[in-house]
């Protein structure tokens, strides 16, 4: 990108780094003060609600000054670096070494506009999609990873700086951790201080992290998705009157079809899609839960069209991407969208266009254990619905007993809008397709 060349000494504003941002926290620096860089060189990682963006240099120059912390929230529109420009460092621009380098095979690409000024009198406007490689001897900088993955590290006894990165922007995962833990180095133990083992395998509890007077081991301040989070269940709980209705669909007939469906796919699908194709069929015969409030219009907008959301969890938090026109697909279709969806959102490569505009939301609880839960509304929807993991139970039908799978659901619907007579219709509405497959999947 051809860019004007600035004066002397000049600031790099800190630019929109998407739609709506208005602050990031800073994740780590590239560059060090005295550095000379390369238009396009990646200047410092940086964290949106929702992304891990990487901000490159519009121009060729030296750092003079860092303006943040690693950790810290900056906001859009202040100064992020000072330069000096000019000289050997410009002319530096038209080396070979300023060539950005080409992607490695398979490796996956960071896409968003960045737009920036300069001193007030300068906007850069690009998008960009490069990943720089990481040196190979990084193992004495401090690790990149969120204070949930550093907390797992602390419980494992792993050395996080010492653990081989593979997740998005060189941040050590769960995962990474969990593989150094299991590592052959790090599994010997229970011989420590002379401690043979007993004859039988003995549990040896891990030892207690460091803490401050208050027994505290580690604060976490809210940033990036986590604070995001709190502030739109904060919002839904103020605003939506929420009440929740419980029921257990028998999906022993369900499981059944489902592993007719397997053995025609060859492969195995959850209940989850089929769950997600019943609430599809659901919303048309109750169309007022498929809706959304406009508080400041005063004003219940009820949806033509089923934008379902997903709930999924990452290691960054709770993300909710949509499958737009859900009722359009069938249950081998949601499934392959839903996994599409939440691998975009655990490698934070998904476009936020996609984490908006849902008109209900479903979310399965019950992947991590649980029976029934009391969901908060995604706001401003007007329902949402918690699965819980199925069990094996002995039922009765017609007087007999028989062995049986039931799945726990929960509804939470916002009273201001929808009264409970049609919150309880809906889920038997969904209990009954549940319960009949034939009349859920039209075969």
């Amino acid at each position: 990108m051809s860019v004007k060349q600035p004066s002397d000494k000049s600031h790099f504003i800190l630019p929109d780094l998407g739609e709506g941002v208005h602050e990031a926290e800073l994740i780590r620096w590239r560059v060090k003060p005295g550095e000379a860089v390369q238009e396009h060189q990646i200047l410092a990682e940086m964290e949106t609600d929702k992304a891990l963006v990487e901000v490159p240099s519009p121009w060729a120059g030296t750092i003079r000054e860092l303006h943040g912390k690693e950790g810290e929230i900056l906001n859009v529109g202040k100064p992020l670096v000072s330069y000096e420009v000019g000289g050997g460092a410009a002319s530096a621009a038209t080396s070979a070494a300023a060539k950005p380098k080409a992607h490695a095979a398979g490796e996956s690409e960071d896409a968003g506009t960045v737009v920036g000024t300069m001193s007030g009198t300068l906007t850069v406007s690009e998008r960009f999609a490069r990943r720089s490689e990481e040196s190979n001897t990084a193992t004495a900088r401090k690790a990149l990873a969120t204070p949930a993955v550093r907390r797992i590290a602390k419980e494992l006894g792993v050395d996080i700086n010492r653990v081989a990165a593979s997740g998005r922007g060189g941040r050590v995962t769960a995962s990474d951790v969990q593989a150094a833990a299991s590592a052959p180095a790090t599994s010997a133990r229970g011989h420590e201080n002379g401690a043979a083992l007993a004859p039988r395998s003995v549990v040896i509890p891990a030892e207690r992290p460091p803490v401050d007077a208050d027994g505290v081991s580690e604060r976490i301040p809210f940033r990036g998705v986590r604070r995001k989070i709190a502030q739109a269940l904060d919002l839904s709980v103020k605003t939506a009157v929420h009440f929740t209705v419980v029921e257990e669909a028998d999906v022993t007939a369900l499981l059944a079809k489902r592993n007719e469906y397997a053995k025609v796919l060859g492969r195995k699908l959850s209940l989850l899609p089929f769950a997600m194709f019943a609430v599809c069929r659901a919303l048309r015969k109750h169309p007022e839960l498929n809706a959304v409030v406009d508080d400041a219009a005063e004003t219940i907008l009820r949806k033509g069209v089923v934008n379902l959301g997903c709930a999924v969890d990452t290691e960054h938090g709770l993300m909710v991407p949509v499958v737009r026109d859900a009722d359009r697909l069938a249950p081998v279709e949601l499934a392959d969208r839903v996994k599409a969806l939440a691998e975009g959102c655990r490698s934070r490569t998904i476009a936020r266009e996609e984490l908006a505009g849902g008109t209900f939301t479903v979310s399965n609880v019950g992947s991590h254990g649980g029976m029934f839960a009391t969901p908060i509304i995604n706001y401003p929807e007007v329902a949402i619905l918690g699965l819980g993991r199925s069990r094996e139970r002995v039922l009765v039908k017609d007087g007999r007993f028989y062995a049986g799978t039931v799945l726990p659901m929960s509804l939470s619907c916002d009273h201001r809008v929808v009264d409970g007579a049609a919150g309880a219709a809906f889920l038997a509405t969904v209990q009954s397709l549940l319960e009949a497959p034939e009349t859920l999947l039209g075969s």
